[in-house]
């Protein structure tokens, strides 16, 4: 085979730290979705008296949010324009205008980023509002998307949605290889030697760079029975021998040709490189559908499975999320933006939702819809990761800090520079340090 070349100060502060690398997974965030918005704007729109500004990051999910809030506007007589920003912009555009006072009316909020805006009251406490609510009851939603917008017994968000993670892979080579497509029965071991069989000169058999964390290595090192980040959020888990054979595997596949080398996954990244065909298998979020879609390529030659499970845990693990959705504190029109919060997180417009293909439902059961949205791929890839064992995505206080750090360090072991031992060892004392201090 030949070789291929291819807020306050604090707030303020840690967001800076946090720009570093992308705050999410750098190509997947999550549905939380990263996916790129428009050309960066120089400035978030604010709140202007009498109509509202929504702020999201993902131009895949903007026409169909744009129809469900359109139906709001058609009922409320209140304008509502989605201004999409990507996924870097966002952040340091939401945290200048936190700092200057001038936020969107309603926003995106993510695992990375919520609790600094919810301890520094920038956002609109929901709390009395859900309560006196006939359309929101949190008992429908799920649990760890509810706590993760809770601080101080208050509610800061109602759930958007939920996302899960399922191996994506090109039939076309999988047939030209001759490898039998994945189904459940495969374990991390066989995917790895599916990975070899799938690479020649053409392409790579799988795609993961050090910033794909929870739609590539978090699901394995859960599925082996490691651990990012302890329950209590006190200790990392990098120190774990589990966790480490799962970074272990994910560095063996890179050293022995079977997924790009690190120059060339930080050029394109792993996704681009699943579209243009260039490699065979990618493990992704729910979140990529649209795109996927909506790109020739993989509509023509692409499908998902389950992911793998651990041969010796027995596990199959998909790492979930969901992002919220919030208001200002400081809006200039706190009835509406409740109003139209209320209307997002409605059963109704949750199904409408996933009967769009926006994004599967955070509402418990609406999700059934989304498998539907698209007959050009077989989605229940997806949704049976539902019933897979979810583990909700690892998340602290200052989660960007230490997720940040975790990128840069194991650049050293995907180059072979040190070995996964030690840097998995240097991970773990730097996050307990900035653990000990939230």
């Amino acid at each position: 085979m030949k070789t291929k070349r291819v807020v306050a100060l604090a707030l303020s502060a840690i967001t800076a730290m946090s720009m570093v690398a992308c705050g999410s997974n750098a190509a997947g965030g999550s549905a939380s979705g990263d996916a790129a918005g428009t050309d960066a704007p120089q400035a978030m729109q604010g709140s202007v008296e009498g109509e509202l500004t929504v702020s999201i990051w993902d131009e895949n999910q903007r026409p169909g949010l744009q129809k469900i809030i359109d139906e709001w506007s058609a009922e409320s007589g209140v304008k509502a324009t989605i201004q999409v920003i990507g996924w870097d912009d966002y952040w340091t555009l939401l945290e200048a205008g936190a700092s200057g006072g001038e936020l969107p009316d309603v926003f995106w909020m993510h695992s990375n980023q919520a609790q600094k805006y919810m301890e520094n009251d920038m956002l609109m406490d929901l709390t009395d509002k859900i309560e006196a609510s006939d359309k929101i009851d949190l008992g429908n939603y799920y649990q760890g998307i509810v706590d993760l917008y809770q601080s101080g017994g208050k509610q800061y968000a109602v759930p958007k949605d939920i996302d899960t993670i399922a191996l994506w892979y090109n039939k076309t080579m999988f047939d030209e290889c001759g490898v039998d497509y994945p189904d459940d029965t495969w374990t991390w071991d066989t995917f790895a030697d599916a990975a070899k069989k799938l690479t020649t000169d053409e392409h790579w058999g799988y795609a993961i760079a050090p910033s794909n964390n929870q739609d590539s290595f978090y699901n394995m090192v859960y599925s082996m029975g490691g651990e990012i980040i302890s329950e209590d959020k006190k200790a990392s888990g990098y120190d774990k021998p589990e966790t480490q054979k799962a970074i272990q595997l994910c560095v063996d596949m890179v050293q022995d040709g079977s997924c790009p080398d690190l120059n060339t996954i930080s050029e394109s990244g792993a996704d681009v490189l699943f579209e243009s065909g260039k490699v065979a298998m990618v493990t992704q979020g729910s979140w990529m559908v649209a795109a996927f879609k909506d790109n020739e390529y993989t509509a023509a030659n692409c499908d998902v499975a389950v992911l793998p499970k651990d041969a010796t845990t027995g596990k199959r693990v998909s790492i979930y999320n969901g992002l919220g959705w919030a208001a200002s504190a400081n809006t200039k029109n706190p009835e509406a933006a409740w109003s139209l919060i209320e209307w997002l997180g409605s059963k109704e417009m949750q199904e409408k939702q996933a009967e769009l293909g926006v994004t599967m439902s955070a509402y418990e059961g609406c999700s059934d819809l989304w498998v539907n949205c698209t007959d050009v791929f077989d989605l229940n890839g997806h949704m049976k990761m539902l019933d897979a064992d979810l583990v909700f995505r690892p998340y602290s206080k200052y989660t960007t800090v230490w997720e940040d750090m975790q990128t840069e360090k194991l650049k050293e072991a995907w180059t072979g520079e040190k070995d996964v031992k030690t840097v998995c060892q240097e991970i773990a004392d730097s996050m307990n340090q900035t653990l000990s201090e939230e």
